[in-house]
């Protein structure tokens, strides 16, 4: 048995339950790697870690030197700083420069609602989550922007900066419908500048009152109506070959698709081959 084939079991061993449970927990104590670490759940945001290693490797891939990470909706600034740590451990073994923003109404807190049901007013409130803005800059270094205002006039202009490397990478925690089918024009907006497949992280579809009638479930139900270029689905096999594969985040992630940037691809590589793999035969009994 070669060395890869050896490497290979050893590992489906390791995400054996209740080995992987041992393993995880080696694995918080050891300095390890980001890759390491987005396998193995092993961050304050695994949602955040997994999304971009996964818009980093893509990008290392496509030649692409340098990708922005997002959150829409920071509040008290939890969810930026750890996407801003996670960046750094990402960059750090990628390759790939990655500048954070986090997008968020600042002190306000949540803005007015739409005035029916679509915003969840049985969940949330106007002024909910307000920021405490001094505070959060202390916390953020300087590969971080804060975006402070309501998305419908801040996200329009986001691309205006020239400096505003391709998205790799966004999470949405914007609570209402209102606002995250604003923020979602990030995606399809002229001029925009996006990786072919952009991970996104959805906070709010898995409550018990989450429905496709309302909060973000239906913004990403409209967004796909009302768009032709860019789809947004489930994100397809994520829970494959992981070690927790039951995770409850993992349901929360989605994957934004550029069909007009993907109809435009051309492979420039040789055809692909499927080998017959060798077969050894038992030996009747003499």
């Amino acid at each position: 048995m070669g060395r890869d084939a050896i490497a290979g079991r050893l590992k489906r061993l390791a995400m054996e339950p209740p080995i992987r449970l041992l393993v995880r927990a080696v694995v918080k104590r050891l300095p390890a790697r980001a890759s390491t670490r987005a396998l193995w759940d092993v961050s304050d945001r695994p949602a955040y870690l997994l999304g971009l290693w996964h818009a980093a490797r893509r990008a290392a891939r496509e030649g692409i030197g340098a990708i922005a990470a997002i959150e829409f909706g920071v509040a008290g600034g939890n969810g930026l700083v750890a996407l801003e740590r996670e960046a750094e451990a990402v960059e750090r073994e990628s390759g790939v420069s990655i500048r954070v923003y986090g997008f968020d109404n600042g002190a306000a807190g949540l803005p007015a609602f739409i005035g029916d049901h679509r915003d969840h007013p049985d969940k949330w409130r106007p002024g909910d989550f307000p920021m405490d803005e001094d505070r959060l800059r202390e916390r953020l270094g300087p590969r971080t922007t804060l975006v402070i205002g309501d998305v419908a006039e801040t996200v329009p202009t986001f691309y205006d900066d020239p400096e505003v490397p391709p998205v790799g990478f966004i999470a949405f925690d914007l609570d209402l419908y209102s606002s995250t089918r604003q923020a979602l024009q990030i995606l399809s907006l002229p001029g925009r500048r996006t990786l072919d497949h952009v991970p996104l992280y959805f906070d709010d579809v898995e409550h018990s009152i989450s429905h496709r009638f309302a909060g973000e479930l239906l913004a990403i139900d409209e967004f796909n109506e009302n768009h032709e270029d860019v789809k947004i689905d489930r994100w397809r096999g994520v829970e494959s070959d992981r070690p927790f594969p039951e995770a409850s985040y993992l349901r929360k992630m989605y994957m934004a698709h550029d069909l007009r940037a993907i109809a435009a691809r051309s492979l420039d590589r040789g055809p692909l081959e499927r080998r017959l793999e060798a077969v050894q035969v038992p030996r009747p009994p003499r």
